[in-house]
């Protein structure tokens, strides 16, 4: 099934790999509203914890562009700066386009990985595909790998709080893509692709599940139909 930006999936079974990685960010911003604002923000959010001994963490990386933006942002520091991605496709092409000193490209599962000590951890539209089974027990992870004071960001689609609100939000996205040019029937494909695979929270969800880690300190810092943004500080 095509999907659109030369992308092609299976019914309930959208990847990461393949022929996605080299058109991915072209697929991505057309696809999430305010994607590269999301960036910008969390690079601007990143100035007040990231430090000169700083270990920073990226799960999820896909093609690397934000961890590239972080560790370019901070390259006058002696951060370091970690993109842990499971698709080793994107890790390679993440290699290709982004080089830098401080800056590591790791491919790795972030459900089992090792996290070291950490100030700063980036969450960007990827707790949304893990299984929902595992999603409690990577949050309770980050929270024990952050330093005291240092800070969570979490990107994730989600869901509404009802079904009234759902139909509504699912409409304006619908016309939202129809809008940036896909074609219903390359909706419909994608949307079918992700069937089993991407399984969002509502927000008061996540933010339940952020409390259950530990967190306390709380804050959606951006929301626009269902995309969300939120900070929780350690």
């Amino acid at each position: 099934m095509k999907v659109g930006d030369k992308i092609f999936a299976k019914n309930a079974n959208w990847k990461f790999s393949g022929d996605t990685v080299k058109n991915f960010e072209e697929h991505i911003n057309r696809s999430i509203p305010y994607y590269e604002d999301g960036h910008e923000l969390i690079l601007n959010l990143s100035d007040f914890f990231i430090k000169d001994d700083s270990i920073v963490y990226e799960l999820g990386s896909s093609t690397g562009k934000l961890s590239y933006l972080l560790a370019k942002k901070h390259n006058f520091r002696d951060a370091k700066f970690k993109a842990i991605e499971i698709e080793n496709d994107m890790v390679k092409e993440a290699q290709k386009r982004y080089i830098l000193q401080n800056l590591e490209f790791i491919c790795d599962d972030i459900n089992t990985t090792d996290l070291e000590k950490s100030d700063f951890i980036s969450s960007y539209y990827t707790v949304q595909f893990i299984h929902p089974k595992f999603r409690q027990e990577l949050i309770n992870k980050i929270y024990n790998a952050l330093e005291w004071g240092g800070a969570f960001i979490m990107f994730e689609k989600v869901r509404a709080n009802d079904a009234r609100f759902q139909d509504i939000i699912s409409t304006l996205y619908m016309e939202y893509k129809l809008e940036n040019n896909y074609t219903s029937d390359e909706i419909i494909s994608k949307q079918r692709s992700l069937k089993g695979v991407l399984e969002p929270f509502s927000s008061n969800a996540n933010i339940d599940m952020l409390k259950r880690a530990g967190f306390v300190d709380i804050l959606t810092i951006f929301k626009y139909l269902n995309f969300e943004g939120i900070l929780a500080i350690k």
